[in-house]
């Protein structure tokens, strides 16, 4: 029997209209060396209707790719609203990834035409040369002649346009098309390219609407909320933010290129933010400036959440003691859109008992419609009893169930991206993990990080946190090295803080007892800073790397 209901698909639009009416009084606050300038949404939806027509009017009329090489701001989020809107496809560039990263993903995704901020206008100038397929470039903000004719040279490249010249003059209102397919490509991320070329995922309306209107409702954004946005637009799908705001009708801080400490604070100070979201090494330093500085005022800041990887619990527990912040872990990746969990504590937990503290410190709840399983080392699934352990797969509708294909991709890459599937259809995560009964999702480590001592695995994430706890410690990241006797034992490279002089006897005294005794490193390292990927993570291969070619200077403890 089938139901009488319509099936209007579920569109990108239909997020742009309703935010851009039903919460028009909401705001875009983008930051400046002079603080912040404004946009409220109403003017979000007409600036999106006359970059529709202007992208009509150079040939955008179908499927075609459209960048963005971009801060947050304005015209990142009118971007990230109107292009699929008009039917034409998103992709939002990783400006922090390297060169030749930048000009394969440009060129396998087939972008047209590029917006970019003036700020980065010098960087993309050295690479517009290698993107042939790109015809029109849309510059955000004014550059100087010599940057708009290397900008221009190429060719290939027919214009280049000031932002507000090329739409201003034209309609502020779109005829928005109803009759897209919701299943459609509507943008796209790359991931960051730890191993081989970066992988494309392609989200559908679909996705991106039950993802937004989920996580919207399961973080509780609420009508006039101001949200922080650090996590940049180009990581991740944004962690779904441009259209959570518009459906929660909660405002937007956009940080530009203003990341550190001194402006968020300033922002959170100034613009009264209550919620905002970045990765652990935004919210840390953050934390230290607060610290330091009590003049600060975070009255209005009640949660921040973080992703990307795991927050160390001393910085949960500090923010919320310190400066009674909640930090709220997310899990997910570029390939589920992203989130696909979130730790907020049940509501039988009492806040700041133990039991709190256990849900909290865990990567969250899974969120409805995202399915997960455990995979043991034989290939059967585990039971969610919170202490069986297995390699995490997940399927639901924001999960994709391949990666972008152009036809130009090598066996090897071919051959890689299908392994990330199962023979089923479910996306291996690369994440090892625990599910509790209950649904919450706990990592215990990366797969390809695991350290596998004597038979026996030990997971460096928790080795890290023990480790960062200390008062003393800035940052620290543990790999397995090789071992003659264990196959694997743990090298603990520790960045201290400005005149700490603590030492690693000192250290593996004071986690002691916080892990098991045969886990405790023998090996350890002190670095000026622990490298890190073009989207914050700590970058391990390079630290494998420079183990291997005796360039740390390791302390062997007995």
């Amino acid at each position: 029997m089938k139901s009488t209901m319509q099936t209007t698909p579920l569109l990108i639009s239909q997020i742009l209209r309703y935010g851009t009416t039903i919460h028009a009084d909401q705001e875009v606050v983008t930051w400046t060396p002079e603080g912040g300038r404004t946009m409220s949404f109403a003017e979000v939806g007409r600036r999106a209707a006359q970059l529709a027509h202007a992208l009509r009017g150079i040939g955008i009329t179908g499927d075609q790719r459209v960048a963005t090489f971009m801060w947050n701001n304005a015209e990142h989020l009118v971007a990230y609203l109107a292009i699929p809107s008009m039917g034409a496809v998103l992709h939002a560039l990783n400006i922090r990834l390297f060169p030749d990263q930048l000009i394969y993903t440009a060129t396998h995704a087939g972008n047209e035409v590029v917006v970019i901020d003036n700020t980065l206008a010098k960087p993309f100038s050295q690479l517009i040369g290698h993107l042939p397929l790109i015809h029109t470039v849309i510059v955000n903000g004014p550059i100087d002649e010599e940057t708009k004719a290397a900008l221009g040279a190429p060719e290939h490249v027919r214009a280049v346009h000031d932002f507000y010249e090329f739409i201003d003059g034209q309609p502020d209102s779109f005829d928005w098309p109803e009759d897209l397919d919701e299943n459609s490509a509507s943008s796209m991320c790359y991931t960051s390219g730890t191993t081989g070329n970066p992988k494309g995922v392609a989200y559908s309306h679909r996705s991106n609407y039950l993802h937004a209107i989920t996580d919207a409702q399961m973080l509780g954004l609420r009508q006039g909320d101001r949200n922080l946005v650090v996590v940049p637009l180009f990581h991740a799908n944004a962690w779904g933010f441009p259209y959570l705001v518009m459906l929660a009708g909660s405002s937007v801080i956009m940080p530009d290129r203003f990341l550190q400490p001194e402006p968020l604070a300033r922002m959170i100070q100034d613009c009264k933010v209550t919620t905002g979201a970045g990765v652990p090494t935004i919210w840390s330093e953050l934390l230290r400036y607060l610290d330091a500085h009590p003049e600060i005022d975070t009255s209005s800041c009640y949660r921040l959440m973080v992703g990307g990887s795991a927050a160390p619990p001393a910085l949960m527990h500090n923010f919320q003691e310190r400066h009674d912040i909640e930090i709220i872990h997310g899990w997910g990746m570029t390939e589920t859109s992203p989130v696909g969990s979130l730790a907020i504590a049940p509501a039988r937990t009492e806040v700041g008992s133990d039991e709190y503290w256990s849900y909290r410190e865990k990567q969250g709840r899974l969120l409805p419609g995202f399915q997960a399983r455990l995979m043991g080392p034989d290939g059967e699934p585990q039971p969610w009893d919170g202490e069986s352990v297995g390699e995490i797969e997940v399927s639901g509708p924001w999960v994709t169930g391949s990666y972008f294909l152009n036809g130009e991709e090598s066996a090897k890459d071919t051959a890689e991206m299908a392994a990330k599937f199962s023979d089923d259809g479910w996306l291996r995560t690369g994440d090892v993990g625990l599910i509790t009964a209950d649904g919450f999702l706990q990592l215990t480590d990366r797969a390809k990080d695991v350290i596998k001592s004597g038979g026996e695995w030990i997971s460096s994430v928790d080795l890290e946190n023990a480790i960062m706890a200390h008062p003393d410690v800035l940052e620290a990241s543990v790999i397995g090295v090789p071992d003659p006797k264990w196959d694997e034992r743990p090298l603990a490279s520790v960045v201290l803080n400005e005149g700490a002089t603590v030492t690693a006897d000192e250290l593996r005294d004071f986690i002691s007892g916080k892990v098991a005794k045969w886990q405790l490193p023998e090996r350890w390292a002190f670095i000026d800073e622990v490298p890190k990927t073009s989207v914050g993570k700590f970058d391990k291969k390079v630290l494998r790397k420079r183990y291997a070619d005796g360039e740390l200077d390791v302390k062997q403890l007995t």
